[in-house]
């Protein structure tokens, strides 16, 4: 790795030291110095753009030249007339002012040659040619190489840090509420420029009145020759894992005219690539945002998906994927667009995992206890660490769809209905092998089976009416409802088990025989119904200020239904004791107003309010009724500096409640997993949150620099904390408000910068949080606060060429240190991931790119693991052929397994996992 930065020194160097920069200042007739004045240099013996720029705040340009040529070079500004002169370069640096004259013509100015980047107001335009180096293949790609933009491994999108919330092709939605399904499938050659809509909203007339600065979207435009005509691709493969055979097969068309546009993506394989994982899934929100995000109140409903998010890194033992979807959109006039997709997803995934986990003492000194007598069944065995092997099977049919209509008469009205439905069906097999499950006096290890299956549903409406009565006053309806079904199933079995202490509690007791037998199953049903509406109106005092009126309600109902039976020589016993079943009928409302004022004065810009609640809770079950209601004052304030054109600082200050949902109220026993109980708590109150948070922003165009950093500071008081209590080698919970606040405050930074044919990036996160949680001492039964602090690392840094023949690299440095102090017990987990990825364009028919990344994992200065990754593909494409020829070979090295470690108020876990072996994979691919 020193070897190959100590190259990408040396390449940098002589293409710095074989150019010349040429500097000066433009400005306008009267000598007033031109901000944002485009500059380019052509070179007049090879007619091709050499290098471009943007005028600071003062005027300045600068260019990087070869030296001993001669250039053109020209000037524009919106408004003024091109300026144009030749120089001459040698071998010293050159200083030349210009200067632009009125143009009383008016019209758009027009540039002679393409620049490759342009900025008209909040929109920032990629000319994607400019950046394109001939091995791009996807959309994400080209995105990589563009200043101020960055795609993650997920592909999700950020622009100068804020995540891009959409993306649109030809201003028409991509599969709205989800980027990496753009950066993944939309072929690179059809991409024409990139536009980058910073402080964008989706209803003109409220731009003026609404502070949009945390909404980017991207909108890709298409090549002349992709409109009006079908593009795509028709790919697929075979080839061979280390024993298995291996298949892919991925089709992608795309069609776009003024009228409507048509997508369609498919993917099936077993090669390892996911193209929807169960993550994506849960975070798929069609466009739907969270209602009560700007209204000081945090009421969301939970979800009991069973836990299919194991799968790391979108790496398995195996996985087998299917996948289709079709985006599509109609405009059957002028003032009316219809959009909407469907979306499936199929998997299958194997898992086998090894995980240590190592217990703060369960809350109890363990040097201190009572001798384990063999010869009693409920003596009491501690264990301060565990040691699981579990093998998975997971299945899992996903279905998304959206129809979304938006209806635009005039300028003063805007109506926008959306529905999104989310279905699934989903099952996970799994065996585990625990040192912690404490069978007998000879500890044998036996297998735990547990299945969990569910089919859940929910179907989100959004209807909204904007209207603008004159230039004083603006109205905005918001209504969304949703009503979700859930149902949970669950049910472990094992042998020659001993619960007596945890299964006194449930009234579960193994075969009363021999003992030899525990099979147990639960049945949950949540269903949801929820709606969110309120009225916004705006008093506009001037063009710099405000009033902004709010009156919202929050209106939820929820039933939960629960209960566990046993199977006892082949019969269903349902256990019907109060404790172990639920019937829960819970209610929350929400009654709101608010008052906001808004006002600019020179560069800053605030906003100050509150909102005045009235909450009522009311949950029904074992018989009694518990009802709460209060009203509480809510402020909120933000005040933004505009330091430059394109650089601010923001400061928010906000105070919340947040209410947890009928999941933690339910005080019936309910399985976690075969050795965890969990009971809710009806009385459990609001928490109260206070959150700062500061921003900077700074994307400079003259020198291409892009830095920003936040820093989230956050005090939670009665927050509500898990109370374990620990029953032999099984642990019980429940829920209470704790006395003890939570402290978090993070920070992350990030520095970019792009020079001639480089770009350089350096990142980092850091957190730091102190939570408090209660744990029931068993022998004592004391209840004791422990207090948990944990400390979180991660710094990144990447260097990357991108020159139009050389081959290019991106090399960088990944660490990320993981420290944790719970009851005492500290871990500090450390990665170190040095990676490099190559691709070269060579013959003007071959590509050849390879990723390789290795990781070093330490725990407490020690290594425990390491492993590394390669991956390679070898193409070839013939001038003009829309015929491809792929070679490719995933895992490389053979590594056959990947370290993963995390924390919590229990214990600390290091995990291993098995994956894919090294395939290899012969593709054909057809472009349309």
């Amino acid at each position: 790795m020193k070897k190959i930065l100590f190259i990408a020194i040396c390449i940098a160097t002589w293409a710095v030291n074989a150019q010349i920069t040429l500097k000066g200042v433009v400005k306008d007739s009267i000598g007033t110095p031109l901000e944002m004045a485009n500059v380019i240099a052509i070179n007049k013996a090879t007619k091709k753009l050499d290098s471009y720029g943007f005028t600071d705040a003062k005027g300045n340009y600068k260019l990087n030249l070869a030296q001993n040529a001669t250039y053109s070079i020209k000037v524009s500004y919106i408004g003024l007339k091109t300026a144009e002169v030749n120089v001459e370069t040698k071998d010293s640096n050159l200083f030349k002012d210009l200067t632009l004259e009125e143009d009383n013509s008016l019209d758009e100015v027009n540039i002679t040659y393409k620049m490759p980047v342009t900025v008209k107001g909040d929109t920032i335009v990629y000319d994607a040619d400019s950046f394109k180096s001939g091995t791009e293949k996807k959309l994400g790609d080209v995105l990589q190489k563009l200043p101020g933009v960055e795609v993650n491994d997920d592909g999700e999108i950020e622009v100068e840090g804020k995540t891009v919330k959409k993306v649109m092709v030809e201003g028409k939605d991509f599969f709205d509420g989800d980027s990496k399904l753009a950066t993944k499938n939309i072929p690179a050659n059809a991409v024409d420029k990139v536009q980058v809509l910073k402080n964008h909203s989706e209803v003109g007339q409220m731009s003026r009145v609404t502070d949009n600065e945390d909404n980017v979207v991207i909108n890709i435009k298409l090549k002349e020759g992709k409109k009006n005509f079908w593009f795509g691709e028709v790919a697929a493969g075979l080839g061979l894992g280390m024993e298995d055979s291996r298949y892919i097969a991925h089709p992608k068309l795309f069609y776009y005219s003024p009228k409507y546009s048509l997508n369609i993506i498919t993917d099936v394989n077993n090669i390892g690539e996911v193209p929807f994982t169960m993550r994506d899934y849960f975070k798929f929100t069609g466009g739907f945002r969270q209602f009560g995000d700007n209204n000081g109140t945090n009421f969301n409903v939970g979800s009991n998906d069973i836990a299919f998010l194991t799968l790391r890194n979108n790496r398995a033992k195996e996985i087998e994927s299917k996948f289709g979807a079709l985006n599509f959109s109609y405009s059957p006039k002028k003032t009316w667009d219809i959009s909407g997709f469907a979306i499936y997803s199929g998997n299958e995934t194997d898992m086998e995992e090894t995980t240590e986990r190592m217990y703060s003492n369960a809350g109890v000194d363990i040097n201190n206890l009572p001798p384990y007598d063999e010869n009693n069944p409920s003596s009491i065995k501690y264990i301060d660490t565990e040691q699981t092997q579990d093998v998975t099977n997971q299945k899992s049919d996903l279905g998304l769809f959206k129809i979304s209509s938006s209806f635009k008469p005039n300028a003063n009205n805007q109506l926008d209905y959306d529905i999104f439905a989310k279905v699934s069906k989903q099952q996970q097999l799994q065996t585990t092998l625990s040192s912690r499950t404490y069978l007998n006096a000879d500890d044998e290890v036996v297998p735990i089976h547990q299945v969990s299956e569910q089919s859940p549903f929910s179907i989100n409406q959004n209807l909204n009416y904007y209207y603008t009565l004159n230039d004083k006053n603006i109205f905005a309806f918001e209504a969304q409802h949703l009503w979700q079904n859930e149902d949970p199933f669950y049910n472990a079995e094992l042998e020659k088990l001993s619960f007596y202490n945890l299964l006194s509690l449930t009234n579960v007791n193994p075969n009363p025989g021999d003992h030899n037998l525990f099979n147990v199953s639960q049945n949950k049903r949540i269903k949801t119904n929820k709606l969110d509406a309120k009225l916004d109106y705006y008093y506009v005092l001037n063009s710099k200020s405000n009033l902004n009126m709010t009156f919202g309600a929050t209106l939820s109902n929820q039933q939960f239904n629960s209960t566990i039976f046993e199977i006892l020589e082949g019969n269903k016993n349902e256990i019907t004791e109060p404790n172990t079943g639920n019937d829960v009928d819970f209610s929350f409302d929400d009654l709101y107003m608010g008052l906001h004022y808004k006002f600019i004065t020179g560069i800053f810009t605030f906003n100050q309010g509150f909102t005045l609640h009235n909450y009522v809770s009311k949950n029904t079950q074992l018989g009694s009724v518990y009802e709460d209601n209060f009203i509480k004052l809510l402020p909120d304030a933000s005040v933004k500096i505009n330091l430059k054109k394109s650089e601010t600082l923001r400061l928010n200050y906000a105070m919340q409640t947040s209410f947890t949902d009928v999941n933690k109220l339910a005080e019936g026993y309910v399985f976690n997993n075969y050795n965890s109980l969990y009971s809710g708590n009806r009385t459990l109150d609001n928490s109260l949150y206070h959150n700062i948070n500061l921003n900077y922003f700074s994307f400079n165009m003259f020198n291409y620099t892009n830095v920003f950093g936040t820093i989230n500071y956050s005090k939670r008081i009665k927050e509500i904390k898990s109370n374990t209590e620990f029953i032999d080698v099984n642990q019980v919970r429940t829920s209470v408000n704790s006395a003890f606040p939570d402290e978090s405050i993070s920070a992350r930074a990030n520095f970019q910068k792009s020079f001639r044919k480089f770009k350089l990036r350096l990142g980092g996160n850091v957190s730091y949080g102190k939570s408090n949680s209660l744990i029931t001492d068993r022998q004592t039964g004391e209840t004791k606060n422990r207090l948990a602090k944990t400390f979180s690392q991660s710094y990144t840094s990447k260097f990357s060429t991108n020159f139009k023949e050389a081959p290019n690299f991106d090399v960088g440095y990944n660490v990320s240190i993981n420290n944790s102090d719970i009851g005492g017990v500290e871990n500090t987990f450390t990665t170190h991931s040095p990676y490099i990825n190559v691709d070269a364009f060579f013959l003007k028919e071959f590509i050849f790119t390879s990723k390789y990344v290795y990781n070093r994992v330490l725990n407490n200065g020690e290594t425990i693991d390491s492993y590394g990754f390669l991956k390679a593909d070898f193409t070839y494409q013939k001038k003009d052929s829309k015929w491809e020829y792929k070679v490719g070979v995933t895992n490389l090295l053979n590594s056959t397994g990947l370290n993963q470690n995390s924390s919590n108020d229990i214990y600390v876990s290091n995990s291993s996992y098995v994956i894919q072996p090294r395939i290899a994979m012969f593709t054909v691919k057809y472009n349309l």
